[in-house]
């Protein structure tokens, strides 16, 4: 077997910034007699694989340098599956020497130790219906409700030592989950090889690898897989933003810093105390873009939503005056970081039309999910993070109150349509002391589980996809805990049973619906009926679909008193049915509606031709809906 994988074209690419897939050439590659080795380490004079194969001896089992692109090569015969490995490196420039794991590595060691393993990628997929009609599941314009979970305290077993479950306990119990609860994504907090737990992931150092805590990469894909064949998309977290410190990772990797920026003004993230890529240097662009598109090709990844993009596009994101340096021109923006991100979107969606990339971004950056030619970042959506902000304060005000804050539950609908956006109740709104999603609702505890159920109902008649993290869906009522298990044991008390039997309502209306999912991207698809009615601290808005004949009224009462006989105005005439309240006693409510459903009037109000003379349930939420003939 010849020493290198890597050919001319390679090295053209790598360092032009523009190769898609290093894992293809760098990084270990397995064969019947032994096994390729390649890293990049351009500042080195001596680099080495070091391993069981040859009882960890720097010595045995030199690579030599291409004299191209610092990349550095070999075969070590005898080298095989399941065997630990890791680089052994001396600077050309210092005397700096080290032993790093491999950054191309497929599977590494369990945590705390840090050795790369020889493994390979083989695995029969089983997900080819989905795989031919995900674009449709992943379009603008299909259903997307999105279940959130970090898969290391989803469920945990508490009987052998409080451990996680594995990928493959995971296939038999949280699928079925997700599927009964009728979500139709599930989103991972990073599953990349991660040292620090309490990191839940962000902290990546395998950008190439599934965390071993839970089992190998193929028992991975076989959990990808078996949500496939369940008709549910599977969404990872990908972390571009920053990388830690740790000496056996990429940071300092040759006694020079390759990866990321040398002045800590531009490579030290403040808020992290970890490094920040150099996206300026193309060898580092390329080893970015192949992590990524390497998830959509090897693990059948549906879509990557990127974490702390707003930290990526400012030079002074999060530091003091002096603590930065700006971009040539003098601003804030970090141009390298802004290209980066265009082509990153380029190269999935030309790789993966069919996938979705996501922005967690948190400021008011212009056009993050509008396309590159029209001057956009390219991302195919954005987390609101306004709505999230806006509405969970509005939320937790006592409602005597809430008529002086009524704009921050109306203000949305401002901007709603400038991005494709994902309403997020995401894992950073329950942590660190801000409390569970219930703990912020205001009251006795009928009133935050109404409350509760109002905030769902809520999110899901606002157009825009919809995500929840794990343990919301019942009203959990810790703060989610990294290290245990959800409260599973609530749902053996009626307020939670009702409270998941509600957001599994809410899913199957929101999938059934189409005024709720089809254009809920464009302006159309949303008409207030009232804004102004502080004084009540109600709302009420009409969703409509592509057609006359889809549309839903929706009236929101954020007040624990009844609205009784209050007044909508509605566009059609006929019989409005009663589709969902979220007052029903199968819900935990008191039970007050309307009876199935309300013939219209022929008085006009609210600048519609006819109206309807509703009972309004206290902290609740009525879908109404034409009948149809």
């Amino acid at each position: 077997m010849g020493d290198s994988l890597v050919n001319e074209n390679d090295y053209y690419y790598f360092q032009e910034g523009t190769h898609t897939h290093l894992a293809d050439v760098l990084g270990p590659h397995i064969h019947h007699d032994g096994a390729n080795f390649a890293t990049w380490a351009p500042n080195a004079r001596y680099v080495s694989v070091i391993g069981d194969f040859n009882a960890w001896d720097k010595g045995a089992s030199p690579l030599a340098a291409s004299g191209r692109a610092g990349i550095w090569h070999g075969f070590v015969p005898g080298a095989c599956r399941g065997q630990k490995y890791q680089f052994y490196i001396e600077s050309a420039v210092n005397d700096y020497k080290v032993v790093k794991g491999d950054p191309f590595g497929v599977l590494h060691d369990v945590p705390p130790n840090t050795a790369s393993i020889l493994w390979n990628l083989d695995y029969s997929w089983g997900d080819a219906e989905w795989m031919a009609r995900r674009s449709k599941a992943n379009s603008l314009d299909a259903p997307m409700s999105i279940y959130e979970v970090h898969l290391g305290s989803w469920r945990r077993v508490l009987e052998e030592g409080n451990r996680s479950l594995t990928y493959d306990e995971l296939a038999e119990r949280l699928v079925p989950y997700v599927k009964e609860m009728g979500f139709t994504h599930v989103e991972f907090l990073p599953v990349m090889e991660h040292p620090f737990f309490g990191s839940w992931g962000y902290q990546t150092t395998g950008y190439f690898a599934p965390t071993s805590r839970f089992g190998t990469p193929q028992e991975f894909m076989r959990l990808v897989d078996r949500f496939h064949q369940n008709g549910i998309g599977v969404i990872l977290d990908w972390v571009p933003s920053h990388f830690p410190n740790d000496e056996f990772s990429l940071g300092y990797f040759d006694g020079v810093h390759e990866y990321e920026s040398a002045d800590p003004r531009r490579g030290i993230h403040p808020d992290w105390n970890s490094f920040i890529f150099n996206y300026a240097r193309p060898e580092v662009r390329s080893f970015l873009l192949s992590s990524a598109i390497f998830w959509l090709d090897k693990y059948h990844a549906d879509g990557l939503r990127v974490d702390a993009v707003a930290s990526m596009l400012y030079l002074d994101y999060s530091r003091r005056p002096g603590e930065w340096l700006p971009n040539q021109y003098g601003g804030r923006d970090n141009l390298d970081a802004i290209a980066f991100l265009r082509v990153l979107n380029e190269d999935v969606y030309r790789d993966h039309p069919d996938v979705q990339t996501i922005a967690e971004e948190s400021t008011a950056y212009p056009k993050v999910s509008r396309p590159t030619y029209m001057g956009g970042l390219g991302f195919g959506m954005k987390w609101d993070m306004g709505w999230m902000h806006d509405t969970l304060q509005y939320m937790s005000i006592d409602p005597v109150y809430r008529k002086f804050h009524h704009s921050e539950i109306t203000f949305r609908m401002v901007y709603a349509f400038s991005e494709n956006f994902v309403l997020p109740l995401s894992h950073d709104e329950i942590v660190y002391g801000k409390g569970s999603l219930i703990r912020k609702m205001p009251g006795d505890d009928w009133r935050k589980f109404a409350g509760l159920r109002t905030l769902f109902a809520y999110m899901y008649a606002e157009p825009g996809k919809k995500l929840l993290f794990m343990g919301g869906e019942f009203g959990q009522w810790s703060e989610w805990a990294h290290d245990s298990s959800l409260e599973w044991h609530l749902l053996d008390r009626a307020p939670h049973a009702s409270l998941r039997l509600l957001v599994g309502d809410l899913n199957a209306l929101y999938r059934r619906e189409r005024a709720l999912h089809t254009t809920e991207y464009l302006p159309a698809s949303f008409e207030w009926i009232n804004d102004q009615d502080g004084e009540n601290n109600v709302i009420s808005f009409l969703r409509n679909g592509a057609s006359k004949d889809e549309r839903i009224a929706v009236v929101c009462n954020f007040s624990p008193v009844p609205r009784d006989n209050y007044r909508i105005g509605v566009p059609a005439r006929g019989t409005w049915e009663e589709i969902l309240n979220t007052d029903s006693t199968q819900y935990g409510g008191t039970g007050r509606g309307n009876l199935g459903g309300l013939q219209t009037v022929p008085i006009a109000l609210h600048g519609r031709p006819y109206s309807l003379t509703l009972e309004v349930p206290p902290l609740g939420v009525l879908f109404l809906r034409l009948k149809r003939p």
